[in-house]
């Protein structure tokens, strides 16, 4: 019967070991015993150079879900798989997760590819020297007071005739100066 195993990989090549593990279980012929191997990931949308970017984000860095039903064969498989350090579980041994716990991640990780997630990301902060990009105060050099990721505004005090003066803004009309 399979179950849902955690595997420990280098932070990074996630999608590596996932394909590794496919493509070597068919080359074995191993893939009756290996169901689903998953990398968990969520969509984040970010602000970069004034643009709204939408981009991946891995909800278990360093982790690959498999659905296996485990024997000798596949353990060695997983085990000897370039970038895989082990499985989640105490002495060595692989230790499956619920299918409860399983379902939860791999819904999480559905409910986030339906509904891209609001969480947006600039690459600037308070205190921060930025240039306006757009409107009416295009080329205007300001500091960041405020951010507001609920309306996706930024309060930028620009100097207007010698005066500092506030001005809100969305998060693209503004790059962060280097």
């Amino acid at each position: 019967m399979a179950r849902w195993y955690i595997i420990h990989a280098y932070s990074g090549f996630e999608n590596k070991v996932r394909d590794s593990v496919v493509t070597e279980a068919e080359r074995l012929g191993l893939s009756d015993f290996v169901e689903a191997v998953e990398v968990p990931v969520e969509t984040v949308t970010e602000v970069k150079r004034g643009k709204k970017v939408q981009s991946e984000r891995k909800f278990f860095p360093g982790y690959v879900l498999a659905k296996l039903t485990m024997t000798d064969d596949v353990y060695h498989l997983v085990k000897n798989t370039p970038k895989v350090t082990g499985f989640l579980g105490s002495s060595g041994k692989p230790q499956p997760i619920s299918e409860a716990e399983a379902a939860r991640i791999l819904n999480s990780k559905e409910e986030a590819a339906a509904r891209p997630k609001t969480e947006i990301r600039v690459d600037y902060e308070i205190g921060d020297q930025v240039k306006v990009l757009e409107g009416p105060f295009a080329s205007f050099n300001g500091v960041v007071e405020e951010l507001d990721f609920d309306k996706a505004r930024v309060k930028v005090s620009v100097s207007i005739f010698g005066r500092a003066t506030p001005v809100e803004l969305d998060f693209e009309q503004v790059e962060r100066m280097k």
